[in-house]
């Protein structure tokens, strides 16, 4: 049987999981306009988004270029896809760890292969640790839209490390835009700026003319 401390700390993380916003069973997708900033250079598209979360984007010849769009615009959109909370965290055991000057309460993961641990305040994960694919990664949440239906995360911070000697290789910060359309929040803006051996890149997508799909 879990310990009364296990369930607190499910609970705790639980209700956080809960409280992000996601689209609804009934999201019918969306397409816009899209434009990549990068520097001086910029590249004009379309992008489709389809009731099951899948992204193209056209109007753009290089293929790595369209890559540069759909990479993120995946992340987010896998963001919003709903699951529940027995599907993605059924089989994990939590544990809640320290409580840091904020308020935000650790609460540490047996189960998961990835060995993710988070932190929770006010109803919202504020940071999240894990290893994926020999790579450490760590992001701290630093701002969020409240729409009434859940939070969505607008700026946060990731900082990329190597595991064994805990260097680090990579830091991106990120600054989302989101705007109302048909009854969905919808991503209208992401701003990249990332950090990496001293100098720093920013990237900037833009969504404009953003219409839901017809049902």
């Amino acid at each position: 049987m879990p310990t009364t401390q296990a369930l607190d700390a499910q609970a705790l993380f639980q209700a956080a999981y809960e409280n992000r916003y996601t689209w609804d069973e009934n999201f019918p997708g969306f397409l816009a306009d899209v434009i990549l900033h990068q520097g001086d250079i910029s590249h004009h598209g379309q992008v489709t988004v389809t009731a099951n979360f899948q992204v193209t984007v056209t109007g753009i010849e290089s293929e790595d270029i369209q890559k540069e769009i759909q990479r993120p615009l995946q992340e987010v959109v896998t963001h919003r896809k709903r699951n529940s909370f027995q599907a993605s965290h059924g089989k994990n055991t939590f544990t809640v760890g320290d409580t840091d000057a904020t308020g935000a309460v650790e609460i540490l993961v047996t189960g998961d292969a990835m060995g993710s641990n988070y932190r929770v305040r006010n109803n919202q994960v504020v940071y999240v640790s894990r290893v994926m694919g020999g790579m450490a990664f760590a992001i701290d949440h630093l701002a969020a839209l409240d729409t009434g239906e859940g939070y969505i995360s607008t700026h946060y911070k990731a900082i990329f490390r190597q595991p064994q000697s805990n260097q680090v290789l990579q830091e991106v910060e990120f600054l989302d835009t989101y705007e109302k359309v048909g009854g969905y929040f919808l991503l209208s803006k992401k701003v990249v700026h990332v950090s990496e051996q001293g100098q720093t890149t920013t990237t900037e997508l833009t969504l404009s003319n953003l219409q839901l799909l017809e049902s």
